[in-house]
C-alpha cells in the first residue's frame, strides 16, 4: 500500500513532499553538505551523529574508540571503513581500547 505524500514547505521557502511526519526539508539537508573532508563521505545520519557531539575533524575522532563512535545514534558499522581510511590518510587511528592496553 503507498503512503500518501504531503506537500510541505519549510521556514527557508524549500517546498518538498513527504510521506511522514518529519519535519526535515531534505533540501536543506543538502545544502548543510560539506564539500571537501571526511564529513563529505558520509551519509547525512551519520555526518549530524557526528556534529551533535562536536566531532567535526579527523583529529577529534581519532580520540574515540570504535566501540564509542558506533554508539552514537546514526553511525553504523558501514560508516567504519569511511572512518578507517580518513584516519589513515592523516596517519591517525582510533583510539585504542582501554581494555586492550591493560592485557600488555
Amino acid at each position: 500500500m503507498a503512503t500518501e505524500k504531503i506537500k510541505k514547505t519549510c521556514k527557508y521557502g524549500h517546498t518538498f513532499y513527504k510521506s511522514s511526519a518529519c519535519p526535515t526539508c531534505p533540501i536543506c539537508e543538502k545544502l548543510k553538505e560539506p564539500a571537501s573532508g571526511f564529513l563529505a563521505l558520509l551519509s547525512s545520519p551519520a555526518r549530524n551523529a557526528l556534529l551533535h557531539y562536536g566531532i567535526d575533524t579527523i583529529e577529534k575522532l581519532s580520540s574515540y574508540t570504535e566501540k564509542e563512535i558506533l554508539k552514537l545514534h546514526g553511525i553504523g558499522k558501514a560508516s567504519l571503513p569511511v572512518f578507517r581510511k580518513a584516519l589513515e590518510e592523516k596517519r591517525l587511528s582510533f583510539k585504542r581500547n582501554e581494555d586492550k592496553k591493560s592485557r600488555r
